[in-house]
């Protein structure tokens, strides 16, 4: 039996991407990276030695909701960036809602007194932590949108 494999949480956006990962066991989220994406060949390259090298199992990509619960424009982009990303990593990709993930990480990070070039090159990876935890948190269903 092999050992469980980690999650990676993926805030998408359309010039950087932040990322965190869980425990081995699935139950904590800690912050990773924010990526700076560069060409879909270079992206493609780093997220499949990043799976290999972290002993991912799963994606959980955030999905952008509306506050009334409905997709928009960026929903579509996430859900066509986790497709582009099951497809370069053969990985189950889910989606959760992300709604306010970005916010609390600002606030979090404001209340730590950070500056705001500091809090703009930790936020992504922070809102993909809390994305995460919120993912684990939930018993790591399946499909949550």
């Amino acid at each position: 039996m092999s050992a469980p494999r980690r999650l990676l949480g993926v805030d998408h956006g359309a010039v950087r991407v932040g990322l965190a990962i869980s425990d081995p066991d699935r139950r904590i989220a800690s912050p990773l990276t924010t990526y700076q994406r560069r060409s879909p060949t270079q992206d493609a390259v780093y997220f499949r030695a990043l799976v290999i090298e972290e002993e991912i199992g799963e994606i959980v990509v955030g999905l952008p909701m509306h506050t009334n619960g409905r997709e928009g424009q960026s929903a579509l982009a996430a859900r066509t960036y986790g497709a582009w990303l099951n497809e370069i990593t053969s990985l189950p990709v889910v989606f959760h809602d992300e709604r306010f993930t970005t916010v609390e990480a600002e606030s979090a990070l404001w209340n730590a007194g950070l500056t705001h070039k500091r809090r703009k090159d930790r936020r992504d990876r922070v809102a993909a932590q809390l994305l995460l935890q919120s993912y684990i948190e939930a018993g790591c269903p399946k499909e949550t949108t």
